[in-house]
């Protein structure tokens, strides 16, 4: 049996000594360059609490792969913490991440000629950018998610990072003292592990073990647990599986696979930023997801979990529970599952949860049943209209109403907004603008996380709608539409929105509307003149040049 399909152009060719006489130098051996080489790729590093164990879990992992009769080899590709870059020019460089990810795991991958990979991501970008390199180069891979945070405390509340951005708005609207102000940052984050409620992160790694590209369990279990670590150690087991039975990413990334994705995202509330990366991974294996398929999905899943941001709990909550597999047989219960798509671990989605235990409506207050959800259909709505004529992302959990109409507030980006909040220009009723800060205009695509929280923690939140041709942060609750296409830089209508001008949301009938005459809005068209890029050098004015639009996924390259 050939497990070494890749490698073997490297350490097996007589044509290649150089090659081998550097293996040898990182001291393999005969018997070592016989073995299929790993690669595992942590994304790992000390600035960040999402990721600053990832090192660590990473070091298990190639322990029990060498142990196992393959060759384990650790590379490093970066990561770009969202908490600290949000409210900040650094923020354009987030998204930007996920497409450096791939190309780096790609090139690491196929220029060393490694028959299999491990990836070990923490921040919410390190995974889609994992999972499509995993998709471009086909190779038999397995994502580790490096797991939650566990909540912080003050004052006998649990905190996230949430709840940092939101005191912001307390302090600004009185609400709390500086003191309270600090002591809440100074408790947000107690240690490692990625952002706790079903932000991007949890969103993201919910999504992809429902894909069947993680381990069960590997979503919820927490970053700092026996549970991560044996994760960890079982990797091994099941990438050896995975390349005896030559198992590859597009074999598991069926459109099935990516319809149960879907439909537990959405079930559990995900974050707005899944559509944009989900369309980006099936893209990496050739199937076609668009935005209008999370609108169908979104149409017949209602939504059954009370996570944070619009809701009370976390991923912890969830884990103490029985975790994301608990959750996942429910689901395939009740039919809303493809349980014979296959998986990492060589078995299919069925197969693996058939052992798994029911969940229990009396134990827990976090999931809710099918028949007494929290909203009847999911708040992931796509919404089209004169100011998204390619669309825009809702995020609708019915807390918020389904239809909001009001006079538009506009900001070209976020930092003019933070500036009106403190200058009191917001009323009750407004729905704000911000734009210019699209995957063009950011450029980066920013996230709105600064300006929704501190509109929350003012006081707005359940009185304003906010709409961008940006993005929300998983973090971000209320009334709001992001992802608006085309983007303002694009000449899109949000451009030639004016202060004052009514503005109809509608999650009902997914109609997004600018309530001015066609004719109006062409007058306002003519006087368009491109703006100058915000970026004239370096890696953000490369992505300019390169990036779709949102409806694509905002991904850089054809396929």
């Amino acid at each position: 049996m050939e497990l070494n399909r890749y490698s073997k152009t490297v350490t097996q060719d007589p044509t290649q000594p150089a090659s081998q006489a550097m293996l040898y130098g990182i001291g393999l051996d005969e018997e070592k360059l016989a073995q299929p080489f790993v690669g595992i790729a942590s994304m790992g590093y000390d600035g960040n609490t999402c990721n600053m164990h990832l090192n660590h879990l990473a070091s298990y992992i190639k322990v029990e792969v060498n142990a196992a009769e393959m060759v384990g080899l650790i590379f490093n590709t970066i990561g770009i913490s969202d908490g600290i870059t949000n409210g900040t020019d650094g923020m354009r460089y987030s998204l930007v991440s996920r497409e450096i990810i791939a190309d780096s795991i790609e090139s690491v991958v196929a220029g060393h000629y490694y028959d299999a990979v491990i990836a070990v991501p923490g921040c919410d970008k390190n995974m889609p950018g994992a999972i499509i390199a995993m998709g471009r180069l086909n190779r038999p891979s397995i994502m580790v998610y490096g797991g939650t945070i566990a909540p912080g405390k003050y004052q006998g509340k649990d905190l996230n990072i949430v709840s940092a951005f939101e005191a912001l708005g307390e302090k600004i609207a009185g609400k709390i003292s500086d003191e309270d102000f600090k002591n809440i940052v100074k408790n947000s984050c107690p240690g490692a592990g990625a952002c706790g409620g079903m932000y991007t992160a949890n969103t993201m790694a919910i999504a992809i073990e429902a894909l069947g590209m993680s381990l069960p369990y590997s979503s919820s279990n927490p970053a700092i647990s026996d549970e991560k670590i044996e994760e960890c150690k079982q990797s091994s087991h099941y990438i050896k599986i995975l390349l005896e039975k030559n198992i590859c990413p597009k074999d598991i990334m069926t459109f099935e696979a990516f319809e149960n994705a879907l439909t537990t995202l959405i079930a559990l509330g995900g974050s707005t930023n899944a559509v944009l990366h989900m369309i980006a991974m099936a893209k990496s294996v050739g199937v076609k997801i668009t935005i209008d398929d999370f609108q169908r999905i979104s149409d017949k899943t209602p939504l059954i979990a009370d996570f944070k941001p619009g809701g009370n709990y976390l991923m912890q909550n969830l884990h103490e529970k029985g975790g994301v597999p608990m959750v996942l047989k429910y689901l395939l219960s009740k039919g809303m599952l493809h349980g014979n798509c296959i998986t990492v671990t060589g078995k299919t989605l069925a197969e693996n949860l058939k052992d798994i235990k029911d969940i229990d409506f009396e134990d827990q207050n976090i999931i809710r049943p099918i028949e007494k959800p929290i909203k009847e259909t999911g708040h992931l709505q796509i919404l089209y209209g004169n100011i998204a004529e390619k669309g825009s992302v809702a995020k609708i959990t019915g807390k918020e109403g389904e239809k909001f109409v009001g006079p538009a507030r506009v900001f070209d980006g976020e930092k003019e907004l933070i500036q009106g909040i403190e200058d009191k220009k917001i009323k009750a009723g407004d729905v704000v603008v911000i734009r210019y800060v699209g995957p063009k205009g950011g450029p980066g695509m920013p996230e709105m996380l600064k300006p929704t929280s501190a509109i929350i923690g003012a006081g707005l939140g359940k009185s304003v709608a906010l709409i961008t041709d940006g993005r929300f942060s998983g973090g971000t609750h209320g009334f709001v539409v992001g992802h608006i296409t085309p983007e303002a830089y694009d000449g899109g209508a949000i451009a030639f929105i004016n202060d004052g001008d009514t503005i109809v949301l509608d999650a009902v009938n997914n109609k997004i509307h600018l309530d001015i005459s066609d004719e109006e809005l062409k007058e306002r068209r003519k006087s368009f003149v491109t703006p100058k890029l915000k970026a004239t050098n370096g890696v953000l004015y490369k992505y300019a040049q390169l990036v779709k639009d949102a409806s694509e996924g905002c991904v850089t390259d054809e396929s």
